[in-house]
């Protein structure tokens, strides 16, 4: 009887939609840190590339190679499994640990995923430059928009599991709701008013900075219609209470990725 009553608490607790919001915000600079920097910037810095300049949207360089080019959705993937490995034995962490852990690994599935069907569809983006000059063309193509349907959904999938533990007891939990939807529309905020700085001018807001977030995180919209009728996960999270720890830092995160990022850092040697 005592389970059951904790339980219910559990799936009837409010979480801080401030403290939501800066999860959000944290896990969504990471992804794009680990896009654009680890993947983009590192592999043309070894690649030999003599002047990089990294904005929130894009990496430039002075040389272009096909690894450049996938090398950010690769390390966005390899990123999403080791998060979604961290996330094998969820209890040991704390609600809002395990919240910005499924978001991290949410945000990396998501981009890498959905950029090769991006790619596919719209021929733009970095996995058209991987496959340009390759012929028969259409079918590099074609094959993008498979690979990419079917991973994007598994992706979907893996993530639905993990955030079974925050739908609460509810079929039509409002809880699921507010953890899937808050992201979605903090990091399309977050990655549009960072891209209006971006010294490539605004095509790129419109043409990478949006796509690749509110089209890569699409899932997140569909996840509660997706679960709807599922059982709930039988070790419901606790409640995540508001946190001044993570909001500071995602405020300082938040104003370095926009005002500092956002313009664009260069490197030469």
């Amino acid at each position: 009887m005592l389970q059951s009553g904790t339980r219910e608490a559990v799936a009837l607790a409010r979480d801080d939609k401030l403290t939501l919001i800066a999860i959000s915000a944290l896990a969504c600079i990471l992804q794009d840190l680990l896009h654009e920097g680890l993947g983009h910037g590192v592999t043309a810095w070894l690649s030999g590339a003599h002047r990089i300049t990294m904005s929130t949207v894009a990496l430039q360089s002075d040389i272009d190679t096909r690894w450049i080019s996938a090398n950010g959705t690769l390390v966005n993937l390899l990123f999403g499994a080791i998060f979604w490995l961290l996330l094998r034995n969820p209890q040991r962490y704390r609600p809002a640990t395990r919240y910005f852990l499924i978001l991290a690994m949410a945000g990396n599935l998501f981009t890498g995923t959905g950029y090769f069907l991006f790619s596919g569809v719209a021929n733009f983006g970095d996995w058209a430059a991987v496959i340009r000059g390759l012929e028969p063309h259409w079918t590099w193509r074609l094959a993008l928009v498979i690979v990419g349907v079917a991973s994007y959904y598994a992706s979907m999938l893996i993530v639905a599991a993990q955030l079974q533990a925050f739908r609460g007891l509810n079929a039509d939990s409002k809880r699921l709701r507010d953890v899937s939807w808050t992201p979605y529309f903090t990091d399309g905020i977050l990655a549009g008013v960072a891209g209006l700085l971006n010294p490539a001018g605004f095509f790129y807001v419109v043409a990478s900075a949006l796509p690749s977030t509110l089209g890569a995180n699409a899932g997140l919209l569909s996840l509660p219609s997706m679960m709807r009728g599922r059982s709930g996960d039988k070790t419901q999270a606790g409640r995540i209470d508001r946190s001044v720890p993570w909001i500071l830092t995602a405020g300082i995160a938040s104003l370095l990725f926009i005002f500092v990022l956002g313009r664009g850092l260069t490197w030469s040697r």
